[in-house]
C-alpha cells in the first residue's frame, strides 16, 4: 500500500476513491461518516491524457451533487491496475503515469492512498453483500472457512491477483462485524505467473502462444489483451485461420446463439478454453494462498459471458488437482457482479487506515 501520510487521525471528509484500470477509471465520493460510497462515474481512460485530468473531469460533473456548502476533498484513495513501487507510479496496460507527491500536491488532499487495484478490491471481500455476488458451482458441502484467507483474481484488460488475511485479534472471523474488523490485503503480481497446462491440448496452445511471446504468462492468455492470442492460438492448434478480432469482438461472437449470425465456433471455443485454464489458475492460487475462506473472481470479461461461464469447466478445473482435490472440493467461488466492489475497497483503506495508530 503506498500512502503519502502515516496513519492516525481521520481526514477531513468527503473523500475520493477511484479505481483506474486500463479501459476504464471509476470514481465515487465518500460524504458521510460511516456512509458508502456516493455520486459514483465511470470515465473511459483513453479519453483524458492523465490521471489528473480523469480526475478533474469527475470533480467537476459532480461536485454539485455534493451540495454548495461541501468542502473540498480531504484524502483520495486510489486503486491502479500496476504494481506500486515508490514515488512514480506506471500503469500497466494504459499510457498513464504519475508521481503521488505531486498528485497529492495537485489535488491538495490531507492524504493520498494508492494501492494496486486488486490488494483494493481484496478490502472489499468482507464488505460485499449476498446481491453483489453470484455463486459458482452449488456442489454441497462447500463452505468457507469462517476468519481464513481469502483469495481474488480478476480477468479485465489485465490479470489481478491478490490475498486477504485477517490480522490477530482483529475480529476477521465476524463478518457482521467487518466494518471494524481489520484484514491485510495481499498485493502481487500474480497474473504474470506461468500458466500451466492440463492436458496436451492446452499444451499445445501454450507452444503456439509461446512463438509470439517469449513467456506466456496467465495475463498472456486470460485477459482482455490475452483473448486475442488465445483465439489465435486455438486458430494454430485447429490449424486454420481466423480474422484478428478483439476481446470484446471474441466474447460478443462466442457468447452468440448457435446458428446465429453473429456466432463463431472458434470463438466459441477460445471462450471454453479460456474459463478451463481460468479455472486451473484459480485452484492455483487458491492452494498457494491457502484461501479456506472463498476464491472470488474480479474484472470485466467473466460477467460478460453469461451461462457459458456457468456451464464451463472452470469448477472442475478449479478442484482438478489430484491428492489436493479434497482440500479444493469445500473451498467457495464467487462472482463478483458489482462493478463498484474495488471502490468499496479503497474507502475500506482509508477507514483502516485512520485506526491504526501513527509512528
Amino acid at each position: 500500500m503506498g500512502s503519502s501520510k502515516t496513519a492516525g487521525a481521520a481526514p477531513p471528509l468527503p473523500w475520493i476513491v477511484a479505481d483506474i484500470g486500463g479501459t476504464n477509471a471509476r470514481f465515487a465520493w465518500v460524504v458521510h461518516e460511516g456512509g458508502g460510497i456516493e455520486h459514483a462515474l465511470t470515465l473511459p481512460v483513453a479519453r483524458h491524457g492523465t490521471l489528473l485530468d480523469a480526475v478533474r473531469t469527475f470533480i467537476a460533473q459532480t461536485r454539485g451533487q455534493l451540495g454548495a456548502e461541501a468542502p473540498p476533498p480531504g484524502a483520495a484513495a486510489l486503486a491502479v491496475a500496476t504494481a506500486i513501487v515508490g514515488d512514480q507510479v506506471e500503469l500497466t496496460n494504459s499510457g498513464w503515469s504519475f508521481s503521488q507527491r505531486a498528485l497529492q500536491r495537485e489535488l491538495g488532499v490531507a492524504r493520498l492512498v494508492v494501492m494496486n487495484d486488486f490488494e483494493t478490491l481484496a478490502l472489499a471481500l468482507p464488505r460485499l453483500a449476498p446481491a453483489q455476488l453470484q455463486r459458482v458451482g452449488e456442489a454441497p458441502g462447500q463452505q468457507a472457512a469462517a476468519g481464513a484467507v481469502r483469495a481474488v483474481i480478476g480477468p479485465g484488460t489485465g490479470l489481478g491477483v491478490a490475498g486477504l488475511a485477517p490480522w490477530p485479534g482483529g475480529g476477521a472471523d465476524r463478518d457482521d462485524a467487518a466494518e471494524t474488523a481489520r484484514w491485510l490485503a495481499l498485493p502481487g503480481e500474480g497474473g504474470h505467473a506461468t500458466l500451466a497446462a492440463a492436458d496436451d491440448f492446452e499444451a499445445a496452445l501454450l507452444a503456439a502462444a509461446r512463438q509470439h511471446a517469449g513467456h506466456v504468462s496467465a495475463e498472456r492468455l486470460l485477459s482482455g489483451i490475452g483473448l486475442p492470442a488465445l483465439l489465435q492460438a486455438v486458430a494454430a492448434v485447429r490449424g486454420t485461420k481466423t480474422p484478428e478480432r478483439d476481446a470484446r469482438a471474441i466474447v460478443a461472437a462466442g457468447t452468440a446463439a448457435p446458428g446465429s449470425a453473429e456466432a463463431d465456433t472458434l470463438c466459441r471455443e477460445t471462450l471454453e478454453h479460456f474459463c478451463s485454464l481460468l479455472g486451473g489458475f484459480a485452484g492455483n492460487v487458491a492452494l498457494i494462498l491457502g484461501a479456506r475462506g472463498g476464491l472470488y473472481l474480479g474484472g470485466g470479461i467473466v460477467p460478460r459471458l453469461g451461462e457459458l461461464f456457468h456451464r464451463s469447466r472452470f469448477r472442475e478445473r478449479f478442484e482438478a488437482k489430484g491428492r489436493f482435490e479434497t482440500y479444493l472440493k469445500p473451498i467457495p467461488t464467487w462472482l463478483i457482479t458489482d462493478t463498484r466492489a474495488a471502490l468499496v475497497g479503497a474507502m475500506a483503506a482509508l477507514r483502516q487506515l485512520q485506526r491504526i495508530p501513527g509512528p
